[in-house]
């Protein structure tokens, strides 16, 4: 991996990566020529024990641009700059112009709940120049390199003293609030260990004083063992429906061996687990003969500088689909008590996944 650290005109950093040697001369544009304003700050929900970030500025962000004006796409008009420049690089990083966390960090409003500022950081990584690609149809050497990007900015954003958890992402089709469709996801790294993971932790560390190893390394033993749900089996990952799945179509990919974060993959580990990505990404769409929308994020341990052993590497991903013409959102079980209701058998839509050939070269 070879990468190159810039500097925008408005101040925001950017590193591009390759899978070759970039050339020194490339210099990072930027659609903005002031300094990054606003800011963001946190509230404390008393009832819930958590923090909320407020961010108005981003009601200012680009949304839905024509398909002339695409500022993920590499600036080829001085006049009309985008958020990448032209050159030989695969995979774009920059901080984000509209933050929910870090940029501009204010003073927080004095109110009637505790309040906090939001530092942290927020960045888009651009997957490849081509707008009419996608992740799925990505080189596996390709997605091999994302992986590798993941665990370099894990390594540097949790290297910051404000940091504690780092969640890459990816929101793919309007359905699920994509704002630009060129390519991308985002990283969030957070001053604090967000409910989700940090819930997920905790059973972790429980599971593993009690049994002596990790719950998630357990599961993929016993989904293995049961084969029902199986969408890959490689030497080094995994890619299955689980059998608990709150979503049609939820998967979830992981290393078989319990890896703190993308950093501590072996250079097979992460081929494997590229290929299981692409599998699924292939299947999403083969099954649907279009574009699939879905949510992607990846788990990892804090970035607290203590040792992990309960975490273990993984991907979890939720389509929005109910059924072929149907879209599911929350409904008020799901909101309101956190009780998800599935009207759909895991294994049923296994099965349906399991029937989609994906052809990898």
């Amino acid at each position: 991996m070879h990468a190159l650290e810039l500097t925008k005109p408005d101040g925001r950093r950017m590193t591009l990566y390759a899978r070759r040697p970039l050339p020194p001369g490339l210099a990072a544009p930027s659609p903005f020529r002031d300094p990054l304003a606003g800011g963001a700050h946190l509230r404390w929900h008393p009832l819930r024990g958590e923090w909320v970030t407020y961010a108005a500025h981003r009601q200012g962000r680009t949304f839905l641009p024509p398909p002339e004006y695409n500022p993920l796409a590499p600036m080829t008009d001085p006049s009309n700059p985008t958020e990448v420049p032209e050159g030989p690089w695969d995979i774009a990083v920059f901080e984000n112009r509209f933050p929910s966390l870090g940029g501009s960090v204010p003073a927080p409003p004095q109110l009637i709940v505790p309040t906090a500022p939001a530092h942290g950081r927020c960045e888009v990584v651009v997957f490849t120049q081509d707008r009419g690609s996608s992740l799925g149809a990505l080189s596996l050497d390709h997605i091999e390199l994302l992986l590798q990007v993941w665990g370099d900015r894990t390594a540097r954003l949790g290297a910051e003293e404000a940091i504690r958890y780092v969640l890459p992402f990816e929101n793919r089709g309007a359905e699920v609030g994509v704002t630009l469709h060129h390519p991308h996801g985002q990283i969030y790294a957070y001053p604090v260990v967000p409910p989700v993971p940090a819930r997920m932790q905790q059973v972790a560390e429980e599971h593993l004083a009690k049994h002596g190893r990790g719950v998630l390394e357990m599961h993929i033993e016993a989904e293995r063992r049961d084969g029902a749900r199986m969408l890959y089996e490689g030497p080094h990952a995994v890619a299955f429906v689980p059998a608990c799945a709150r979503y049609p179509y939820e998967v979830w990919i992981a290393p078989t061996r319990p890896v703190e974060g993308f950093a501590q993959l072996g250079d097979a580990e992460r081929a494997d687990l590229a290929r299981a990505l692409k599998t699924v990404l292939l299947k999403f769409d083969g099954l649907w003969q279009r574009p699939f929308p879905y949510l992607m994020a990846w788990y990892q341990a804090p970035t607290d500088g203590r040792p992990h052993p309960e975490s273990h590497l993984h991907a979890q991903l939720w389509p929005p689909y109910r059924t072929r013409d149907r879209l599911k959102y929350l409904a008020g079980t799901e909101l309101a008590a956190g009780f998800f209701a599935m009207d759909a058998l895991p294994e049923e839509k296994a099965r349906e996944l399991q029937q989609v050939e994906a052809r990898i070269a």
